[in-house]
């Protein structure tokens, strides 16, 4: 299934699934995919009912781009599950010196909506998550 196409229901839809649909996103620093730096893994995703759940481990402690990681995974997750799922990005426990920052902000839908609302952002997105 392409990103692109819309899951209609939760059959199916695991932590494996959810890893295949953020594993290829590119790393804003590096010429690697998240997959390649172990910055998501299957583990770190979870599907509980109609709640995905992902957490991910920056490259980094002081890692600067660990916030647009997150909302890279949650726009293309977004993008590719049904808008009935509600989904939790998060910065694992003890991997990133402003954790509780960047879980903040990842948590925040206001936050997130105002954060696209921006084309540069956006743009980088789009870029990473293609």
């Amino acid at each position: 299934m392409k990103s692109t196409e819309r899951q209609t229901t939760t059959e199916g839809l695991d932590s494996q699934r959810v890893f295949e649909l953020i594993r290829d996103i590119r790393d804003p620093e590096l010429p690697s995919t998240l997959e390649d730096l172990k910055v998501v893994s299957e583990g770190g995703c979870e599907v509980d009912g109609y709640v995905c759940r992902v957490c991910f481990t920056p490259s980094k402690y002081s890692c600067p781009s660990a916030t647009i990681i997150g909302l890279s995974i949650h726009i293309k997750l977004i993008r590719a599950l049904p808008k009935c799922f509600k989904i939790d990005v998060f910065v694992a426990p003890g991997s990133h010196v402003t954790e509780e920052d960047v879980n903040k902000q990842l948590a925040d839908k206001e936050r997130v909506a105002a954060a696209l609302e921006n084309p540069q952002v956006l743009d980088l997105v789009e870029q990473l998550i293609v």
